[in-house]
């Protein structure tokens, strides 16, 4: 829910357990308690897309029988899957940029204790329109980093348990080209394409491919994206990495953006999510200011996490049982 800095503030006082996000102006000026956040003015809220730098987003985790907070650094990070619950769920908020995001984002879809324990987060950013900067908060001790990511352990009653699941309004042609690139990497030169070695800046040009569409990969079934961040002169920036040996295809261009993602939404048939957050990049490209997608509020994020790094989806959890 969008609340004031008030009433965040009197949730804390009360010793509620939080998630927050919100503009840092607002996070620095919240008091020590039980709650992590992160940087984002971008939200969906109960009356659709709104950017605001004078609210704040809060889920209060009112289904934790105990809870654990934790920083960790680019060393230190895959912690998570050791220090986590038996029975519990992770939140993890890293920001965007740091050297603790890219080894997030390179080394997780490695790393199989992580499909072993739900974890779910986002990476938190700033003002697309104004210099920024992403942060994270451990409301433990009131701390905010921008090198660091802080983790929310929550241990769940014995009868319950944490379902994570995604909205991806993206698919594959089976019958285009297949793309392979060397190595795990944020950016690209060559890659195949159906065996052949190419520049991908130049390949995109010459097919006159938009690049709103992500790379797609099929994990047998669910779809994985690649969002492309830029193209500039012979290589192309991605905002998740690309991985070698896995099959890429760009997506199936959609041509209703916004409509297409309510579509999907309404289609999870989500009862009573605790967190949801949602990319970016479908904020902007499906025009989601103003949009309602209940009941999938939350954070507008520059990642989402669901075990691994993901782009233009949206993450969600429930407590089942």
């Amino acid at each position: 829910m969008l609340i004031t800095l008030e009433e965040a503030v009197s949730l804390i006082n009360e010793g509620k357990i939080l998630h927050i996000a919100g503009d840092d102006v607002l996070l620095k000026k919240l008091p020590k308690g039980k709650w992590i956040g992160g940087t984002t003015p971008y939200f969906i809220g109960g009356d659709g897309g709104e950017f605001t730098q004078e609210k704040l987003f809060v889920n209060e985790i009112d289904f934790a029988e105990d809870i654990r907070i934790a920083v960790y650094g680019k060393y230190n990070v895959f912690q998570v899957v050791e220090e986590c619950y038996d029975n519990g769920l992770t939140m993890l908020i890293i920001p965007y940029g740091s050297e603790v995001a890219i080894k997030y984002a390179k080394e997780a879809p490695e790393v199989e204790e992580l499909l072993m324990h739900p974890v779910i987060g986002w990476i938190s950013g700033f003002d697309l329109n104004a210099v920024g900067e992403a942060k994270v908060y451990d409301g433990t001790t009131g701390e905010a980093y921008t090198d660091k990511a802080v983790a929310m352990y929550i241990k769940l009653p014995a009868e319950k348990t944490a379902m994570i699941n995604m909205v991806n309004i993206f698919t594959d042609d089976k019958t285009d080209p297949i793309i392979r690139f060397p190595d795990n990497e944020l950016s690209a030169r060559s890659c195949t394409v159906n065996g052949q070695e190419v520049n991908f800046a130049e390949y995109i040009e010459k097919k006159g491919i938009d690049t709103k569409m992500p790379l797609v990969a099929d994990y047998n079934g669910s779809y994985i994206n690649t969002s492309i961040m830029s193209v500039e002169g012979d290589e192309v920036g991605f905002y998740a990495p690309v991985f070698r040996n896995i099959e890429y295809r760009f997506a199936t261009a959609v041509e209703d953006y916004a409509g297409e993602f309510i579509k999907r939404t309404e289609e999870a048939a989500a009862r009573n999510p605790v967190f949801s957050c949602n990319c970016i990049l479908n904020y902007q490209y499906g025009g989601l200011d103003g949009k309602k997608i209940a009941p999938f509020m939350g954070p507008v994020t520059f990642g989402e996490v669901a075990y691994q790094l993901l782009n233009q989806t949206l993450v969600y959890c429930e407590i089942l049982g």
